[in-house]
C-alpha cells in the first residue's frame, strides 16, 4: 500500500475546505453562508447518486403530472425538488426557495427561518434522462432585506443583486461549478471520498470562442439579429472559419462546455416564444452571473441580463452568453435593428 500517495489525497481543496477559506476572508462572518452551502452541496450528492441508479431504481418514466411550466414531471425531477427543499428548510439559514417545479414560492417557517433566499432549478434538462445526457442543478441566493416579514418581493431582485450562483451537472463526472462573486471555481466529485474537489481554480471563459449553441429547429421563427448572427457564424464574411455547431438541448451541458472551451450560448426569443424560453431566477441569472465573473458577457437582446428585474416568479427571457468578443458581435446586430448606431 502506497501511504505517501494515501497523505498526498489527503492535502486537497474540498469545496468544504474551500469555502471555509473564503469565509476566513470576513472576519465579521457568522458561517451562515458557509452553512447554506453545504447543505446545498449534501443536495447536488444525493441527486447526483439517484440519477446514476435512476436506470436500476425504475425511478425513470413519467410521474403522471406536469408542472407549472407545462412540462411533463419524470420521478427524477420530483425526487430531486424534494431532495433541495428538505436541504434547504433544514439548513435553518433560508426564508423563501423558489423552484422551477413549484408554482409557488416556499416560505420557511419562523423556527427554521434565515436570511437567506434560495432560487433553483433541481432538475435541469430533465427530458434527456432517458438517454442518459447529462443534467444538473442550477441555484442562485439572494439575501434577504433585514428585520422583517420576507415576501415575494424580496424575491424580484435583478440578477446583480445575487450573492452567489452555481449549477452541478451530472454527466460522466459530477462537477459543481460555483461563484461566491470573485471568480469562478470547478469541483469535480470525487465518488471514493465523497467528496468535491477543486478541479478547475478560476475558470476564465475565452475571450473568443469557435463554438456556438443554439437549436437551429426554431430558426424560421427568429427575429433579424438572431438569424444574422448564426448566418456569420457558418457563412463569415471576414475570411475566418465557420464556427461549429454544438447543441446538447440540456442548459447545463450547453453553458459548461462554454466556460471550458468558450463560443456562444443563445436561446433567443422567437415567434412561438416571444419571451425566450428560459426562466429568469433560476435559469438566466444564475448563469449569467457566474459568466460574467467568468470575464464573459450575458445579454437579453435588449439589455445587461443581470440588470433585468423580474416581475413574476417563473418570468422568462431570451439569452445570449458566453465570450466577451462573441457577445459583442450579436449585441452590434441588436444595436443596428434597434437603430442606436
Amino acid at each position: 500500500m502506497d501511504h505517501s500517495a494515501d497523505a498526498q489525497r489527503t492535502d486537497l481543496m474540498t469545496i468544504t475546505r474551500f469555502v471555509l477559506n473564503e469565509q476566513s476572508k470576513h472576519p465579521e462572518s457568522r458561517g451562515d453562508f458557509t452553512i447554506l452551502l453545504s447543505h446545498i452541496v449534501l443536495g447536488c450528492k444525493f441527486v447526483c447518486s439517484a440519477v446514476n441508479k435512476a436506470g436500476l431504481a425504475k425511478l425513470i418514466g413519467l410521474a403522471g403530472e406536469t408542472n407549472v411550466q407545462g412540462e411533463e414531471q419524470k420521478k427524477l425531477d420530483v425526487l430531486s425538488n424534494d431532495v433541495f427543499i428538505k436541504a434547504l428548510v433544514s439548513s435553518g439559514r433560508t426564508c423563501i426557495l423558489v423552484s422551477e417545479e413549484d408554482e409557488e414560492a416556499t416560505f420557511v417557517e419562523p423556527s427554521k427561518r434565515g436570511k437567506y433566499i434560495v432560487v433553483f432549478d433541481p432538475l435541469d434538462g430533465s427530458s434527456n434522462i432517458d438517454c442518459g445526457v447529462s443534467i444538473g442543478t442550477i441555484f442562485g441566493i439572494y439575501l434577504v432585506k433585514e428585520d422583517r416579514e420576507p415576501t415575494i418581493e424580496d424575491v424580484l431582485q435583478p440578477g446583480k443583486n445575487m450573492l452567489a450562483a452555481g449549477y452541478c451537472m451530472y454527466g460522466s463526472s459530477c462537477t459543481l461549478v460555483l461563484s461566491t462573486g470573485t471568480g469562478v471555481n470547478g469541483f469535480t466529485l470525487d465518488p471514493s471520498l465523497g467528496e468535491f474537489i477543486l478541479t478547475h481554480p478560476d475558470i476564465k471563459v475565452p475571450k473568443k470562442g469557435k463554438i456556438y449553441s443554439v437549436n437551429e429547429g426554431n430558426a424560421k421563427n427568429w427575429d433579424g439579429p438572431t438569424t444574422k448572427y448564426v448566418e456569420n457564424c457558418k457563412f463569415p464574411k471576414d475570411g475566418s472559419s465557420p464556427k461549429s455547431l454544438r447543441y446538447v438541448g440540456s442548459m447545463v451541458a450547453d453553458v459548461h462546455r462554454t466556460f471550458l472551451y468558450g463560443g456562444i450560448f443563445l436561446y433567443p426569443a422567437d415567434k412561438k416564444s416571444p419571451n425566450g424560453k428560459l426562466r429568469v431566477l433560476y435559469e438566466v441569472f444564475p448563469m449569467s452571473f457566474l459568466m460574467e465573473q467568468a470575464g464573459g458577457q450575458a445579454f437579453t437582446g435588449k439589455q445587461r441580463a443581470l440588470d433585468l428585474v423580474p416581475t413574476k416568479l417563473h418570468e422568462r427571457s431570451p439569452i445570449f452568453l458566453g465570450s466577451y468578443e462573441d457577445v459583442e458581435e450579436i449585441k452590434a446586430l441588436y444595436a443596428v435593428d434597434n437603430g442606436l448606431e
